[in-house]
């Protein structure tokens, strides 16, 4: 060992860098704290009727998703749209707004003629047909589940127009008795 490898052990400046630290998913809790904040920014009419109202049809969406995130598996592309809707693009969408001063940002022209008041609201229009693809991305999945087992059903049973077979004995033999042992 070297004098300057030694001395470099000795005051630490040759070590190796420890691995940065992964942050964890956010958990449903998370998600939906981030919702909440979101939704606190645009109570009490901070923001016009035509933001607040955006902003809920989000909130709303990405709340009634939040449960069934696990629909779309690990990993999944849509998971993160909604896990990043609920904790940056929102949020921060709103937030920008909100730093502008209100006659300022409803009336100067800042992006194609556009004020900040109307980019808003092109960004929530976007997020809110985004998260309703999403959401219905989630249902897809037990809808097609629903139909998968009608379909079974149907080949079981009979199919449901021809009212189906339920394969029970008729006759006496096959008469229902009451309950509590009485013969009718």
């Amino acid at each position: 060992m070297t004098l300057g490898g030694f001395l470099g052990r000795i005051t630490g400046r040759d070590r190796e860098p420890e691995p940065a630290a992964v942050p964890r998913p956010p958990t449903t809790q998370d998600l939906l704290a981030a919702v909440d904040r979101v939704e606190q920014l645009v109570a009490n009419g901070a923001v016009p009727a035509v933001v607040s109202s955006r902003v809920m049809r989000v909130s709303r969406i990405v709340r009634e998703t939040i449960p069934r995130l696990s629909n779309l598996g690990a990993g999944s592309p849509q998971a993160y749209s909604v896990m990043a809707t609920a904790t940056d693009y929102l949020p921060e969408a709103v937030s920008g707004y909100l730093r502008l001063p209100r006659q300022w940002a409803d009336s100067r022209p800042v992006d194609r003629g556009k004020t900040s008041l109307m980019v808003l609201v092109d960004q929530l229009d976007l997020l809110g047909s985004t998260m309703e693809q999403v959401f219905d991305a989630v249902n897809r999945a037990d809808a097609t589940a629903l139909v998968a087992h009608g379909r079974f059903l149907a080949e079981k049973f009979g199919t449901g127009s021809t009212g189906g077979a339920l394969g029970l004995p008729t006759g006496d033999a096959g008469r229902l008795q009451p309950p509590s042992g009485r013969q009718s």
